[in-house]
């Protein structure tokens, strides 16, 4: 089987992590993310620092240590499926120099779906675990009771936040549109029609 090098592209609630993870099971490739890679590197020697010291600092990791952190990772997958990366344009320039991309899909999900995904979300403290309360409630009542919302799923902040990604990402989605490697892909429904449409344009392209 092919060792696929996929770039999944979209917005926040748009289930980028839960169709990596399917597709990293279905094709056995490697799920690599910004936020995975950085803790799992960091403390990798860059020029410009480790990347433990600047998040223990609370400040954003710069772009040439991200950038160097995501190649390593990348050189170790025999295959994968990169999400959270790139986000601007000089990420992709790095991304273009550092490795050749098979696939780059864009996950199209509405801005009104987004915000009920998001806003939906509940995470249970003492385990970690993410359920939604329209979606995926768990059965047990003592744990429905606990759960909780993050601050960064309230409405307000999730409609600011997906204003910024658009504002940052934009020129990203174009890149690729412009040069005939994007792959729009429709992100509503259920995620498993959701990954039948990707595998499909995999299948059709192999």
């Amino acid at each position: 089987m092919a060792d696929h090098h996929i770039l999944l592209l979209g917005p926040p609630g748009a289930g980028k992590g839960t169709q990596a993870k399917k597709l990293c099971e279905e094709y056995d490739l490697d799920h690599v993310s910004t936020g995975d890679a950085l803790r799992a590197n960091k403390d990798m020697e860059t020029e410009y620092g480790t990347p433990r010291s600047f998040m223990e600092a609370g400040e954003l990791v710069p772009d040439e240590v991200v950038n160097e952190v995501l190649e390593t990772a990348l050189e170790n997958a025999d295959g994968y499926v990169l999400d959270g990366y790139p986000r601007n344009l000089d990420q992709v320039e790095f991304l273009d120099d550092a490795t050749d991309l098979d696939y780059v899909f864009f996950l199209d999900v509405g801005r009104e779906t987004l915000v009920e995904r998001l806003t939906g979300r509940r995470v249970d403290p003492e385990t970690g675990e993410n359920y939604h309360v329209k979606f995926d409630m768990p059965e047990d009542e003592e744990v429905r009771e606990r759960l909780v919302q993050r601050d960064d799923d309230e409405e307000d902040v999730v409609r600011e936040r997906l204003e910024v990604y658009e504002e940052n990402t934009e020129p990203v989605i174009e890149h690729y549109r412009e040069g005939g490697d994007l792959i729009e892909v429709d992100g509503e429904g259920a995620p498993e029609d959701v990954f039948e449409r990707l595998t499909d344009a995999i299948e059709d392209d192999d």
